[in-house]
């Protein structure tokens, strides 16, 4: 009986490591970083800052367990060019950013950029679950959003780079403009949402820093690589950044090291 027991103990003991919600690994200049489990999904939430502030002052100010750079931004003006929601709330709206509006080529492309992919946190009939979608998709009956950070471009299960106005090309298919150097290698923050054993959710976030550096196409082919269903893309290049533990990562060195100063976050709360 003791060893039945003794067994039992250890199991559990295993499964309870097995299930650790927040897993961080390294390889070859790319973090990847594993988010499972029901409990942290409500845990995470976007924030944005009124300042620009690096993403280390942003995990520092917040007290969070793990904090990433999310959405695009204007560092003219430092408004926001990505909706950001929050406890229900849109908090940030790009529909306010007069630099996007006093563009003509910006103004002609608004809906495009408008309606760039975002991750979602949602609460369904008391349930939550991830979503990736673009922003004026509807949510299932029942479902509300409860935080959600836009970026782009969506990359699985399709590369929408036309779409969301990453890209625009001529009458033959030439391509005369880029946006967020989707075509160059550089540093990239990615997020997806991959379907497991019992149908539960994890997300999986890349941290491909700047030894590393992939252009879209490679963090397209990297996200399939693990299966995940759907992903897309935060601000990528300087703005990527990475806070948890002793873990800092910052792609722009300037000021110290500290990084560059951001508009939004993806947090992971204390419980």
């Amino acid at each position: 009986m003791k060893k039945i027991i003794l067994l039992l103990l250890l199991l559990f003991t295993v499964n309870n490591v097995m299930a650790e919600p927040i897993n961080v690994s390294y390889d070859n200049g790319i973090y990847h970083i594993i988010l499972s489990g029901d409990k942290i999904k409500k845990q995470i939430e976007f924030v944005s800052s009124p300042t620009l502030i690096t993403n280390s002052e942003a995990h520092n100010k917040s007290g969070s367990l793990l904090t990433i750079n999310a959405g695009f931004f204007d560092p003219k003006n430092q408004k926001t060019i990505s909706y950001i929601t929050n406890d229900t709330q849109i908090i940030e709206d790009p529909i306010f950013n007069e630099n996007i509006l006093a563009n003509p080529t910006l103004r002609q492309n608004l809906n495009k950029i408008l309606n760039r992919s975002e991750f979602r946190v949602l609460e369904c009939d008391g349930k939550y679950k991830y979503e990736i979608a673009p922003h004026n998709s509807k949510t299932d009956f029942l479902c509300s959003i409860q935080t959600a950070a836009q970026g782009g471009p969506q990359l699985l299960p399709n590369l929408r780079l036309e779409e969301e106005f990453f890209i625009v090309k001529d009458s033959e298919g030439n391509v005369i403009r880029e946006s967020a150097s989707v075509l160059h290698k550089t540093a990239r923050t990615l997020i997806g949402l991959k379907t497991i054993e019992g149908g539960k959710q994890e997300v999986h976030i890349f941290i491909v820093t700047d030894k590393h550096p992939m252009d879209i196409y490679e963090a397209r082919d990297l996200c399939s690589s693990y299966k995940l269903d759907s992903a897309m893309a935060f601000d990528g290049g300087s703005s990527t950044s990475f806070n948890y533990k002793k873990i800092s990562v910052v792609s722009n060195e300037n000021d110290g090291g500290t990084g560059r100063a951001l508009k939004s976050f993806m947090i992971i709360k204390k419980k």
